[in-house]
């Protein structure tokens, strides 16, 4: 399929290298010219204009994936290209956007025949060689017309071994992406998720700083160990039932410097786990883990430990996050350089 791609940072300029891997055609745009000049040489067609995007999508209906963080930026590329697009025509927000802005968009754009698919997008900066799990909220024709380059984009079966009980040939949650419902129900799926990422890197956090911690001098002198963290690790990756990628991801990090030294830890947030818990709110639902999940974050603004430090490595880890970023969610526009994640 020929697709155009609009925010070439981490996220964006690496889902148009994974759909050429596989032979699909990429036109591509970012504000910053040497973005797309980059992704030129390694075979997109770069153009330097929304609108020349959209005359180089000469097949019907043309899509056009939108890797831009949530918030105003998304919502004036959405205007703008839909302004310069046909009916039939579809887009395609594969960032952080809030749901309910996924299901406001799709309604307004579907009153002109424009499709619309909100598509939570999660891999990070390690999406282009392990692939992106895809939630996909959007109309049944319009998400099964897009499938080949939904099916490009997700990791496939891979080495995991199947779920006991599964079907028998490999479904498409099994192979990575999934049909998650209604326009909204993509960006809504990829909330939650986001927000139990939120939950697993504190506990994470926690534990290792209560580790490190044993060896305080507020305990009593018999009490204290000298633990080493890295190697708890590492031990942890291998056969524990709480080992995970983002375990993994602190794994590298201590290997590198036990003491995370180079990381303040100042943990931002970027709205998924507020949204989450708006959620829960509205839903009556308990959410404790979230809730102290995100305050966590709150404090480490004015007090930073060392479990806060490796919340900021686990962070770089996935997604490229610098200390002191605004975004969690998907980068590229304005700039290339943004940091990207889930």
């Amino acid at each position: 399929m020929q697709i155009g791609i609009v925010g070439l940072g981490r996220m964006g300029s690496n889902v148009a290298r994974r759909l050429m891997r596989t032979g699909h055609s990429c036109v591509v745009f970012d504000v910053n010219p040497k973005a797309a000049d980059i992704l030129a040489r390694e075979g997109a067609t770069a153009v330097d204009s929304l609108a020349a995007l959209i005359a180089a999508l000469p097949r019907h209906p043309r899509a056009v994936w939108l890797m831009l963080p949530a918030g105003r930026i998304t919502e004036d590329a959405i205007n703008n290209v839909s302004g310069l697009m046909q009916t039939g025509d579809i887009i395609i927000d594969g960032g952080n956007s809030y749901y309910k802005d996924a299901i406001r968009r799709a309604q307004s754009l579907a009153e002109r025949q424009i499709g619309f698919v909100d598509c939570g997008t999660s891999g990070g900066i390690w999406g282009l060689d392990r692939g992106y799990c895809l939630m996909i909220g959007g109309s049944k024709e319009t998400v099964q017309h897009l499938d080949p380059i939904f099916a490009a984009l997700a990791p496939g079966v891979g080495s995991i071994a199947r779920t006991p009980g599964g079907p028998t040939v490999p479904s498409n949650p099994e192979k990575g992406y999934m049909h998650a419902g209604p326009a909204g129900a993509g960006h809504f799926v990829k909330m939650v998720h986001n927000g139990i990422e939120y939950g697993l890197m504190q506990a994470y956090a926690e534990g290792f700083d209560t580790l490190r911690n044993k060896q305080s001098e507020e305990l009593p002198e018999t009490d204290r160990m000298s633990l080493n963290i890295a190697e708890i690790a590492e031990v942890w990756r291998r056969g524990s039932v709480i080992s995970s990628w983002l375990l993994d991801l602190a794994a590298t990090a201590f290997a590198k410097d036990p003491d995370l030294s180079e990381f303040s830890g100042n943990v931002q947030d970027s709205g998924e786990g507020r949204w989450t818990l708006e959620a829960a709110l509205e839903e009556a639902v308990p959410a404790n883990a979230l809730a102290a999940a995100l305050f966590a974050r709150f404090e480490s603004r004015r007090q930073h430990s060392f479990g806060n430090k490796v919340l900021s490595a686990m962070r770089l880890g996935f997604g490229g996050h610098i200390e002191g970023g605004e975004h969690d969610g998907a980068g590229g526009y304005p700039s290339p350089a943004q940091a990207v994640g889930d």
